[in-house]
């Protein structure tokens, strides 16, 4: 028998919206997490990255809600602004036909009227937990008492936001929402670490638990090509450019995944003036540019995106053809996350890390946790690298360096890391490396 939405349970109207979206097959983790969800249970859900876990949690929030569309029904929590943004764009695809109300409660972004908005009574609050306790510890009392009605609570990327880095700002979300045993709780995530799982047996919280077979032996698809290139430090730009201008990686969409904000400010300064159609999306950027910069990269005006790890979670752009690791990261689940942002759903892709010799232990971390070993890339050569363009990157660098001294690039940042006394090391300005 055929697997619709339908079947699942879902509302009629919001199948002819997924139908619309060409959305007909529901994937492993839609099957079997949409039923549960409309019996009314609690759920953790895991799958590798791109497999559908948005409309594992969105199909029955709204089919639900569809039955009585008043008053603020969900509210779904988010790790980075970008992720809060795709989600409020899926919700609001979807709810159209049916004058849906949403409200995206992010930082970066005017507090006032995000607050007039809260106000107006949305359906559903897509919100990082940050921006959202804030709104609750400054909230006028009809907010915080609308909170206390919500039928949904949803926890997207949860592994991330069950750490230390969210929990104040989760506890203090959590003491305004309705008690556990009268919402219901949702959890989705592409890593089931142990807090994660241990939640399935809290005394207190009961919850089905559906995660695809092996979930761990399988972290990347069959369908991404693994490859990584050893080189020195010195000539990383270099190269580069010279795989992003090759015939074979010309007009392919590409991530380019740094660990620092100031590498992501000099790649892209670098790359534009090598004439490359470049964002970038990294913290110390306004939240409008960086609002932009993933519009941009989504319609093609810019092929290759730099970005820190905001952009490393969740994010679906299909067109994207090739992840560039120009940093490796310390954690492998972070590794995974990156390499998701390609190769999505049955599409192919392939993720290339650049490996200097201080790498050489995260790389076969990286191995361990992902079971496969990294093939060698083989597409550009080094003496061709060398001869034709090391010197034109070289002076493209130290240009984009000396415009970034005159535009005093990471001064705010240093200020408000200044006033927060935190995170000294995302303080540092380029002239500290």
């Amino acid at each position: 028998m055929e697997n619709t939405f339908a079947k699942l349970g879902c509302a009629k109207w919001l199948v002819e919206a997924l139908n619309a979206m060409k959305i007909t097959t529901p994937t492993e983790i839609q099957k079997n997490c949409i039923p549960e969800i409309l019996k009314g249970k609690n759920c953790i859900g895991g799958a590798k990255t791109g497999s559908g876990k948005t409309i594992a949690f969105a199909a029955p929030m709204l089919t639900e809600w569809s039955k009585d569309p008043c008053g603020m029904f969900g509210i779904v929590l988010t790790p980075t602004r970008e992720l809060a943004m795709q989600i409020a764009e899926q919700f609001t695809a979807l709810g159209s036909s049916m004058n849906i109300r949403i409200s995206i409660c992010v930082g970066g972004e005017d507090i006032i009227k995000q607050s007039l908005d809260l106000q107006r009574r949305p359906h559903f609050i897509i919100a990082t937990p940050g921006r959202l306790a804030h709104h609750i510890l400054q909230g006028n009392e009809e907010f915080v008492n609308n909170l206390k009605r919500l039928k949904y609570l949803v926890l997207d990327e949860a592994d991330m936001l069950l750490t230390n880095t969210f929990s104040s700002d989760l506890k203090r979300c959590f003491e305004k929402l309705p008690p556990k045993d009268v919402r219901r709780t949702l959890l989705f995530t592409a890593t089931m670490t142990d807090q994660v799982k241990s939640l399935q047996d809290s005394a207190e919280n009961k919850f089905f638990m559906y995660q695809t077979d092996k979930l761990d032996d399988v972290a990347v698809p069959s369908t991404l090509k693994i490859t990584y290139l050893l080189l020195p430090e010195h000539v990383k730009e270099a190269y580069l450019y010279s795989i992003l201008a090759s015939e074979e990686y010309k007009d392919k969409n590409c991530i380019i995944f740094v660990n620092r904000t100031v590498n992501a400010e000099i790649l892209r300064r670098t790359l534009q003036k090598l004439e490359i159609r470049v964002t970038s999306l990294h913290s110390q950027m306004p939240q409008k540019e960086r609002t932009n910069a993933i519009h941009r990269f989504k319609a093609q005006a810019a092929r290759v995106l730099i970005a820190t790890d905001v952009a490393a979670r969740g994010l679906d752009i299909p067109t994207v053809q090739l992840v560039i690791n120009y940093d490796l990261p310390s954690d492998p689940d972070t590794y995974i996350h990156r390499s998701g942002r390609t190769a999505r759903a049955g599409k192919r892709g392939e993720a290339l890390s650049f490996i200097t010799p201080n790498d050489v232990n995260r790389v076969h971390a990286i191995e361990e946790r992902i079971n496969l070993k990294m093939e060698e890339f083989d597409k550009v050569h080094d003496t061709a690298v060398i001869r034709k363009v090391l010197q034109k990157v070289t002076v493209a660098r130290a240009e984009s360096l000396i415009d970034m001294d005159k535009d005093g690039f990471g001064e705010k940042r240093k200020i408000q890391e200044l006033k927060r006394a935190t995170n000294k090391e995302s303080g540092k300005s380029f002239r500290r490396r």
